[in-house]
């Protein structure tokens, strides 16, 4: 982001990378005192992992990096119109509801892999904020893609963002109708929480 920015000298730059340093230690400290064995099994891709997920993850990080590069080439480097200053609140707040959401969901689910698969002994989740969307791990995805622009003040990062909250819903798609197929007692749970995403909607 700094190389696409031409200098070092960006504030809200170092202010983003200090927001997400700190929010990913508390987000694995909240997880390590809760579910620390899912930590471990998230440092590799396990056996059976579906081949659509391993090109979904070689696109979908690429895109959440070209977010804050292009932050760097549209603020800084070209000297773009910035967004208002009251747009970081609002970026902190859709971050802290989405890195606390992922913890949320990481805590309470123990097969919250970082790859979709079946895994030896799986079995639905119901608690925690299973209970009210079939997917809340994607809603923090989600919510962190859409905070990284008004955290860096930039209107055209918006573009990737948006482009890598779709992809996640793709994912979303894809990892349900999985889960209908090959998952004992998930389509009975998905008849009683009926939305992947967001409660009442979709």
């Amino acid at each position: 982001m700094f190389g696409a920015a031409g200098t070092l000298r960006w504030p809200s730059g170092w202010a983003f990378l200090g927001v997400m340093t700190g929010g990913s230690l508390l987000h694995r400290a909240w997880v390590a005192r809760r579910n620390p064995e899912i930590l471990k099994r998230r440092k590799s891709i396990g056996a059976g992992t579906k081949t659509w997920d391993k090109v979904w993850l070689a696109v979908f990080w690429p895109l959440m990096l070209l977010v804050p590069v292009v932050a760097g080439l549209h603020v800084v480097r070209a000297q773009g119109k910035p967004l208002p200053y009251w747009a970081w609140p609002v970026g902190a707040a859709l971050f802290a509801t989405g890195f606390g959401l992922s913890a949320w969901a990481m805590a309470a689910n123990p097969f919250f892999e970082g790859t979709v698969r079946i895994q030896p002994g799986q079995e639905v989740v119901e608690s925690g904020p299973y209970r009210y969307v079939r997917h809340p791990g994607y809603v923090g995805l989600i919510l962190l893609a859409l905070a990284m622009p008004p955290l860096l003040f930039s209107g055209w990062a918006f573009v990737p963002a948006a482009v890598a909250g779709a992809w996640v819903v793709l994912r979303t798609a894809l990892e349900d109708a999985m889960l209908r197929r090959e998952l004992t007692g998930y389509e009975q749970y998905a008849a009683r929480v009926r939305h992947r995403l967001v409660p009442g909607l979709w």
